[in-house]
């Protein structure tokens, strides 16, 4: 039986890791700044995470949300915490679709309403309404088209209310991300998200705030909405959650009453799990990695504003993305292949950053240093071609 063939693959087999570095079969290192797609939060294999989850194996690994497992209510307070939401409500699940899903089931079990507002280039997963809320025509199936979602302009704020104007009554929900990911690093602004919870209280909507990737202090934030200083309805989380780990899940707001069999979930906030997203906000409060993030992620901003090539760095904390000029399209290629680094891209022409939250300023460093390597090799390459082209 051969692999159903989805993804492009680098021909790459990473077999060790730690902190920031993979190793390859090969005993190749590599510098780690895409995190397996944001996904590692505190490091690989941190110390901590690996022994708290090997602690819980040792005691149970799972059994059915059938049972009390009071891990969840652990984990339900220590994320309270560390997020400052602490009056709201944690359903747990087992990835970032499947939070997004439920947050906007949720919503219209809510308020009974259909209509979901959603914005250009946006992901929010690859099943059934998560990806009908996407802005994406290769992910979404016939199966999956729906004339409940909305789709406006991201950051316009103008058209929003408008939208709402028109529709009022009928909107169940808004979702965004506060930094769009797959998108290629756009951030929400505050102002628009200030209209977003203004036009969610005037007509009654649910605010879903897509944290799934710009989440879990990514940002320099616990979550990236909260730049804008107000408060979302439902969160939703995933990746860095769990360091690795399948977790997700999501925080509902105390307005919004649980009510039996409406959600659920086999193998979410399973015990394994719980341990593993303990562990990652234990080390994120431990090692004050959001500050890290912040300063961090300052430094290779600074840095890559000032590299002349590269266009409209953006981002926040450690979630970066650069626009890389037709000239210059092979560098992320490069980077892998001639300096051993991992990055992230956004099509067409977007270099994603999401490395750990734990990502050293010496690590930056060299990264910018192999950067800069290629940029220049790239560079000459474009002038040897155009000097050969006028020889011609």
């Amino acid at each position: 039986m051969n692999l159903f063939d989805v993804y492009p693959i680098n021909d790459i087999t990473i077999v060790k890791a730690k902190g920031s570095y993979v190793w390859d079969d090969k005993g190749e290192q590599y510098l780690d700044l895409y995190g397996g797609h944001a996904v590692i939060s505190i490091g690989h294999t941190h110390p901590h995470w690996v022994k708290r989850i090997e602690e819980q194996l040792e005691k149970i690994a799972f059994y059915s949300n059938s049972i009390k497992i009071p891990l969840q209510q652990e984990l339900a307070k220590k994320l309270g915490k560390v997020s400052g939401k602490e009056e709201y409500q944690l359903f747990l699940c087992n990835s970032g679709a499947e939070a997004n899903e439920n947050a906007l089931k949720l919503a219209s079990f809510h308020n009974g309403r259909k209509k979901i507002i959603a914005f250009s280039k946006s992901f929010h997963g690859r099943t059934s309404l998560a990806v009908a809320a996407t802005d994406n025509k290769n992910y979404v199936a016939p199966v999956n088209e729906s004339d409940n979602v909305i789709f406006l302009p991201f950051n316009d704020e103008e058209a929003l209310e408008e939208c709402f104007e028109q529709n009022g009554k009928k909107i169940s929900s808004v979702i965004i991300e506060g930094i769009q990911g797959v998108g290629g690093i756009n951030v929400a602004e505050e102002g628009f998200l200030k209209a977003i919870r203004r036009l969610c209280d005037k007509y009654g909507a649910v605010y879903i705030a897509d944290s799934v990737q710009c989440g879990f202090g990514r940002s320099g934030k616990f979550f990236s909405h909260d730049f804008a200083g107000v408060n979302a309805d439902i969160y939703t989380m995933a990746k860095g959650m769990g360091n690795g780990f399948p977790v997700a899940g999501i925080i509902v707001a105390p307005h919004i009453k649980p009510k039996h069999f409406i959600l659920g979930t086999t193998f979410g906030g399973n015990h394994l799990a719980c341990a593993a997203a303990l562990a990652v906000l234990e080390t994120i409060e431990a090692e004050k990695l959001m500050g890290n993030a912040v300063m961090v992620g300052k430094y290779l901003r600074d840095e890559l504003q000032s590299i002349p090539e590269l266009k409209n760095v953006r981002g926040r904390g450690l979630m970066i993305g650069f626009d890389v000029p037709e000239e210059l399209k092979d560098l992320k290629k490069n980077l892998l292949l001639n300096q051993k680094v991992f990055t992230g891209e956004a099509k067409p022409n977007v270099i994603r950053l999401l490395p750990s939250l734990a990502l050293k300023r010496r690590d930056a460093e060299d990264f910018i240093e192999a950067l800069k390597e290629e940029i220049s090799q790239l560079t000459s390459e474009q002038d040897v071609q155009v000097s050969d082209t006028t020889k011609a």
